[in-house]
């Protein structure tokens, strides 16, 4: 795939510039490959179509060329219904996370231009009516506000695995009113919203310490991440540790176990299964590119770097195994979808 740099051939005159956009668009088909249910269901109601129409691009929006794409617990919770009573109705192209190129701009669209390198999570409500053409897909449709231009030193297959973890890890953190000098116990630390709740507490937040939980394979990948204590939990019971911690980010769904480790006047932060028990909060993500934006400086030094699960990347072809795979709850990091547009 063709590949442009934040300036590319767009730095050079106004008049390369205009005929550069007029071929992107120019090129731009009708239809598209894509993954897509058109009912509710198990992995079999998913289908890889080849006529699937490229989405209308919205005057605040802009239309990217996929490139990559990665999965979440999301994707197959949604499929499955769970969220049927505030979603979007079918058909469904699923998928959050994306990289890619801008081939389109919508007549709002102030800060991008046709052939930008961009990423972000697609959708600024993970639950809310999420939308119906998703990063599963060649092309796909987004919100200016949700994006942010890719780090300059990773890929785009890095760069796809980034959004939804790291945002969700960010506003949690934010939510817990976590800062320098506090304690973090980490249950999940090997996913990919716990791989970066571990970097951002300790190279963004300050934080005096960090445990994580894992099973024992990937007990030195977290070391790797900055937990000061890597805990086996098929070994030992965290909520039996003498030491508790100010914050517990629950990435796993443990939280009845969770407020057992957390101190008086701390916070569990729960991210999956809905409402919490005090001192417990549930929250959902809200998408937003301006955190991707703050985050760079870290992403672009390496203090904070991306978790792609050692299966992958899986090609477009086989996101019914990737996405088979993550169902299992053995991924480390993120499961990547690459090339998309070869």
């Amino acid at each position: 795939m063709r590949q442009y740099g934040s300036r590319g051939i767009f730095s050079y005159t106004s008049c390369s510039a205009a005929a550069e956009s007029s071929r992107m668009s120019s090129s731009i088909p009708s239809k598209m490959k894509a993954w897509i249910y058109n009912d509710y269901g198990g992995p079999e109601v998913l289908k890889f179509e080849s006529d699937v129409a490229v989405p209308e691009v919205k005057d605040d929006q802009v239309l990217i060329k996929v490139a990559a794409a990665a999965l979440n617990p999301i994707d197959f919770q949604r499929r499955l219904g769970k969220f049927k009573a505030i979603d979007s109705p079918p058909p469904i192209v699923p998928g959050y996370d994306v990289a890619g190129v801008v081939v389109k701009v919508g007549s709002q669209v102030q800060g991008l231009k046709e052939g930008d390198e961009v990423y972000g999570d697609i959708n600024e409500k993970s639950v809310e009516q999420p939308k119906r053409f998703g990063s599963l897909a060649e092309y796909t449709a987004v919100e200016e506000r949700l994006l942010a231009l890719k780090p300059k030193n990773l890929d785009f297959a890095q760069a796809a695995s980034i959004p939804l973890g790291i945002e969700t890890a960010y506003e949690g953190l934010e939510r817990a009113g976590f800062s320098a000098g506090k304690s973090i116990l980490v249950l999940g630390g090997a996913g990919g919203v716990g791989s970066f709740v571990i970097q951002l507490a300790k190279q963004v937040f300050g934080a005096s310490k960090v445990a994580a939980t894992s099973s024992t394979g990937k007990l030195e990948l977290l070391k790797s991440l900055g937990a000061d204590l890597a805990i086996d939990y098929t070994k030992e019971n965290f909520e039996d540790l003498p030491e508790k911690f100010d914050v517990v980010y629950d990435a796993v769904g443990q939280r009845d176990r969770a407020v057992k480790a957390v101190k008086e006047g701390g916070s569990v932060v729960v991210i999956s299964g809905g409402a919490a028990t005090p001192p417990g909060f549930f929250f959902s993500l809200t998408s937003n590119g301006e955190v991707l934006k703050k985050l760079s400086p870290f992403l672009e030094s390496g203090k904070v770097k991306p978790v792609i699960d050692p299966n992958g990347p899986f090609p477009l072809d086989k996101v019914d195994k990737a996405l088979s795979y993550l169902e299992t709850n053995r991924a480390t990091g993120k499961v990547v979808i690459f090339p998309i547009n070869p």
